[in-house]
């Protein structure tokens, strides 16, 4: 009996979804209250919408609907609501015509579906509604609290701009256009999410983006049919080439300036309405190594800084796991002076190396965890003071060794030096895998590992174009701003991607040569 109950009532939930559904796609009628009677249905149960019902000169009978708390009450009543109501032209001209001369609103939009009206009302902007018209008008009158533009935290530079992207799609969008001030910068908006409706912006700079990639975003985009999209995550994760790959596929970015810098090289960004995270695609493993203000500075400076990066990654990736193999398996390798150091510390210690090391990452693990979920102000605190407190007191219980909480010191600094929050976390995550080959094989597990993680790149695709380009395969052209950073006057070309593409940036002398030796 419950599991019939059941059945009908998803049926019967289903019959009324579609008939919502097919409501929503029906044209206004010229009845005003056929129309007022069908949003008040839509609408049951919101006591956040209101029904505003007044006359137009005193003659025509009007709707005025709008959302508490998302729509301009003050240019309401003095753009809107007095010249309608106060006008005594109204016998000489009609209703259409006395919008359109005596509403102050900058942008009034035709409705002629119901979908139209919940699509406007939605973002917050007012509709009017008058009778014996077949059509509403969306008044741009919208006003909603958001955030200002702060500096992000997630992506902090030394040098370069100091504002980043918000929750509000139109103000991320205006961000892209003070920099980009061509007409050839695109933006095609999409709706996706069944009941949240999340406004999705594709931003391309037209002849630069590829048309192979714009209709790759765009067929995976439109596939998307899910019931909300509450944060860029959700579309990260439903347009990415290879779904069980701890990898990001898609390059995430809280900056501008990061955004527009991809946008001239070809690439397309997608801005998500209501998460300050946009998305650019397609990208590279050697694009997540790259900071936003490496262009900023030197390139010397930027080259030493890059190579810094990819050092530390792979004693992020890999310093526990020598240890462990170095102290279980190959005792030769290690100086005689700090072997007997190395055994004098371990004396006392009851666990084997490879216990000790996933001992302390797993708690060093913990202590950063927390230290992200506690509020800020005691966050950064508990989590350095509880690494060195919690080092020290194991140290003295004889849990650990000395060298053990120095390798996983020097392993958590490591890893804080990946410019990508997301290419850190799968960084941390495979550290204990190789560990675990480490305990077993010696060094032949971490090398066992290292072929199975490079085989894996090798084989990852973000949106067609090969991961670990553009070193496999091999474009020269590209090397400029890949593991070295050249100097801006050598980055002349774009990066290739795929099909064709406007390959020149800038002209080919722009080497500056102002000493003369002296010479007026």
């Amino acid at each position: 009996m419950r599991v019939f109950y059941r059945k009908r009532v998803k049926l019967k939930k289903n019959n009324r979804d579609q008939h919502n559904d097919a409501q929503h796609l029906k044209p206004l009628y010229s009845d005003l209250e056929q129309n007022l009677e069908m949003l008040h249905m839509l609408y049951d149960d919101c006591s956040d919408v209101v029904f505003r019902s007044f006359l137009i000169a005193g003659k025509t009978k009007a709707q005025l609907i709008y959302i508490k708390g998302m729509a301009n009450i003050e240019e309401m009543d003095s753009n809107v609501l007095t010249p309608l109501m106060n006008n005594a032209e109204y016998s000489a001209i009609n209703a259409k015509s006395l919008i359109e001369q005596k509403l102050s609103v900058a942008e009034v939009t035709k409705l002629e579906s119901f979908n139209a009206c919940i699509e406007q009302l939605s973002i917050g902007n007012p509709i009017l509604l008058l009778e014996n018209e077949q059509q509403g008008y969306a008044l741009g009158l919208a006003k909603w609290e958001k955030r200002s533009i702060e500096e992000p935290t997630g992506e902090l530079v030394v040098r370069g701009p100091r504002e980043g992207f918000t929750e509000t799609v139109e103000v991320n969008t205006s961000l892209l256009r003070r920099k980009i001030r061509s007409p050839q910068l695109k933006m095609k908006s999409l709706k996706l999410g069944r009941y949240t409706q999340t406004t999705i912006i594709l931003a391309y700079i037209e002849d630069l983006a590829n048309e192979t990639l714009l209709e790759e975003m765009t067929q995976r985009l439109s596939r998307i049919d899910i019931d909300g999209i509450l944060e860029s995550g959700y579309i990260e994760e439903l347009i990415q080439d290879h779904s069980y790959s701890p990898f990001p596929q898609v390059l995430i970015t809280e900056r501008p300036d990061t955004a527009v810098s991809s946008l001239l090289e070809g690439r397309v960004v997608l801005i998500i309405d209501g998460t300050p995270f946009a998305l650019i695609a397609p990208t590279t493993f050697f694009a997540l190594f790259q900071s936003a203000e490496d262009h900023y500075h030197n390139f010397m400076i930027s080259t030493a800084t890059r190579w810094l990066r990819y050092l530390f990654c792979l004693i992020s990736l890999l310093l526990p796991s020598l240890y462990v193999a170095i102290i279980t398996y190959h005792q030769e390798m290690v100086p005689t002076t700090l072997l007997l150091t190395m055994i004098d510390s371990r004396e006392v210690v009851p666990f084997p190396a490879l216990i000790e090391a996933l001992l302390m990452e797993i708690t060093f693990e913990g202590l950063r965890e927390a230290g992200l979920r506690l509020p800020k102000q005691v966050g950064a605190a508990v989590s350095i003071v509880g690494a060195l407190v919690i080092g020290q007191a194991a140290v003295d219980a004889g849990l650990v060794s000395d060298h053990m909480v120095m390798v996983v010191a020097i392993t958590g600094i490591a890893s804080f030096t990946v410019p990508r929050y997301n290419l850190a976390i799968p960084i941390r995550m495979l550290r204990f895998p190789i560990m675990l080959l480490a305990g077993t094989f010696g060094l032949v597990g971490i090398m066992t590992g290292l072929l199975a993680i490079m085989t894996h790149l090798s084989t990852l695709r973000s949106f067609g174009v090969p991961y670990l380009t553009p070193i496999a395969p091999m474009k020269g052209k590209d090397m400029k701003d890949t593991l070295i950073r050249a100097p801006l006057w050598k980055l002349n070309t774009r990066p290739h991607f795929t099909g064709d593409y406007n390959e020149y940036r800038q002209a080919a002398d722009q080497k500056p040569d102002f000493d003369k030796g002296g010479e007026e």
